[in-house]
């Protein structure tokens, strides 16, 4: 049988370590499919859309640490996919969308081919780190190394390759290796005088911390060093628990946002360095959280500097080479508070309790969940209210690839993920927990036979209140209550479980959360649990406002 752009394209994703792509077989897919269904190597999940196929690629790179990777067809089937695109650039994931193109001999003239669309590749560089579309067969394979390598390469992100219907069954010469294809590049090391400074900022620091982002990941042992020294540590969402949060230095992911017993003990830090984080908006209150005035950077990005908190010291290097080079300079040297430590835990303590007091019955809802969940389960939230609340804040995570939520602050993406997550952690025996609200749920319900077809094994845990219950606060604060379209009729939860041969609770008592996910989660495969909201109460709102200064 004659060798093909398809069959290369699936060797060398099996050469690079997939075991998993995600995505909808169609008419400009149809020979790259065909090779990895013969090959028989990577398990091929199939979608019921392309947005869908985009969140479970994201998804499963964050729960492995390698690289996802989706197929979808041309024009709308690659306009479809945008909405994971963009959701994996916004949270650094490397994903590989692979999507086909008109033959060569149509592209450009716009002739109303079938899936034509002239610009399919501005709208896709729109979204991703970078696009690629090769004009021959012998183009493929280096445009696919680079792909792979832009994607997997720091700061990571979505990377797309098009490939025209008439390519994809070429043939090609098969290589001999892949080797010199499957590359990362080089992570940017630090400068000797930048890693001098930050130690000589650190041995005069008495009261130091460490914010930790997403860019912190791989940084994991050299940030618990730091913390083993005596540093505090507080994470980003989207860096959670790179320091296990039942860590005694850490406060997690409460972070300060609209908790005042927070905000005063960052008024006692005299240093804090930030890792790899944004400092997002959506976590800062717009950067009406009071943060150290003493703030120094360490980014692979250069446009950190100015970004969102501004700081005059920016290393601009890899988080793991800067952290371990600052440990290196600072180990037996630091003379911290003796205080510190016992003042950050009574503040975790004080902030967690103050905020446990805003969440009406749903105040114990963090510690059923942590209590039912296994302590490797992977921990999935979608843009609902709940997942912005005591999902993020009180319920601590212990390893750095646990966690997954849209780091865009959308909504809808929760089912994807969840299956993404699950068949990351497939071979694991590890579970995967889900919390979304009704209103997500329903955007991409259709992924609900994906679940089932690929035996996921999660749970499924809607808060159901038919309403968008964020934009109904927003409408409240905005517009004098006036709360225009957010009124959901969603389907029986009961019903659509027995339509896709799911186990099926209900939750009318909050004090029955907690063993009512612990049944869900003793059942192999997807299960589903609904929270009704309107028996045990209305959603809590976000929180305190922030206190200014």
């Amino acid at each position: 049988m004659d060798y093909t752009v398809g069959d290369l394209i699936a060797q060398f994703l099996e050469a690079a370590g997939v075991k998993t792509a995600f995505g909808i077989v169609s008419v400009h897919n149809i020979p790259l499919l065909d090779a990895i269904g013969r090959r028989d190597v990577i398990r091929f999940v199939p979608t019921r859309g392309e947005m869908g196929a985009g969140h479970m690629a994201d998804a499963y790179a964050r729960a492995s640490g390698g690289l996802g990777v989706m197929f979808s067809s041309t024009g709308p089937g690659a306009a479809n996919a945008v909405g994971g695109l963009v959701e994996a650039r916004f949270a650094s994931s490397p994903v590989l969308h692979i999507t086909g193109q008109s033959a060569t001999h149509l592209q450009g003239r716009d002739s109303g081919a079938v899936h034509d669309f002239p610009q399919q590749s501005e709208m896709l560089a729109s979204v991703c780190k970078s696009t690629y579309r090769p004009g021959t067969a012998d183009e493929v394979l280096p445009m696919l190394g680079q792909a792979f390598s832009d994607a997997m390469s720091d700061p990571r992100g979505p990377v797309t390759l098009e490939i025209a219907a008439d390519l994809q069954s070429a043939k090609v010469q098969q290589p001999a290796s892949f080797d010199s294809f499957i590359t990362i590049r080089a992570a940017q090391q630090p400068k000797p005088q930048d890693l001098d400074m930050l130690a000589d900022m650190l041995h005069k620091a008495r009261r130091p911390m460490l914010w930790l982002g997403n860019g912190a990941r791989g940084a994991e042992a050299q940030a618990q060093a730091l913390v083993d020294m005596g540093l505090g540590a507080v994470s980003s969402w989207a860096g959670r628990a790179i320091i296990p949060e039942d860590h005694p230095l850490t406060l997690g992911a409460l972070h300060g946002n609209g908790a005042p017993e927070i905000e005063d003990f960052y008024d006692t830090v005299d240093l804090m360095i930030v890792v790899g984080s944004r400092l997002r908006g959506h976590e800062t209150l717009d950067g009406a959280l009071r943060l150290p005035r003493n703030l120094v950077k360490i980014d692979i990005d250069p446009r950190a500097g100015g970004r969102n908190y501004s700081s005059a010291t920016v290393v601009q290097a890899d988080a793991a080479a800067t952290l371990a080079g600052l440990c290196e300079r600072v180990q037996g040297r630091l003379q911290l508070d003796p205080a510190f430590a016992g003042d950050l835990a009574r503040a975790r303590r004080a902030a967690a309790q103050s905020y446990r007091t805003t969440l009406g019955p749903y105040a114990d809802f963090p510690a059923q969940l942590r209590a039912a969940m296994p302590r490797d389960a992977l921990w999935v939230r979608d843009g609902t209210v709940a997942g912005h609340t005591w999902a993020h804040r009180l319920m601590p995570l212990y390893g750095a690839r646990d966690s997954v939520h849209p780091v865009s602050g959308s909504i809808g993406a929760g089912l994807g993920f969840a299956i993404g997550a699950a068949m990351a952690a497939r071979h694991t025996g590890r579970k995967t927990v889900l919390i979304t609200g009704d209103g997500g749920f329903a955007m991409n319900i259709g992924e609900l036979w994906t679940a089932v077809q690929e035996r996921a094994d999660l749970c499924i845990i809607v808060m159901n209140d038919g309403q968008y219950s964020a934009i109904a606060f927003i409408q409240d604060a905005a517009q004098q209550g006036r709360r225009f379209f957010g009124q959901l009729k969603g389907p029986d939860l009961e019903g659509l479980a027995a339509l896709a041969g799911m186990p099926f609770w209900r939750v009318r008592q909050a004090d029955a959360f907690g063993s009512t996910v612990a049944k869900a989660l003793a059942v192999p495969g997807p299960t589903l649990l609904e929270v009704d909201m309107h028996a045990i109460g209305p959603v809590p709102p976000y929180g305190h406002k922030v206190r200014k200064a």
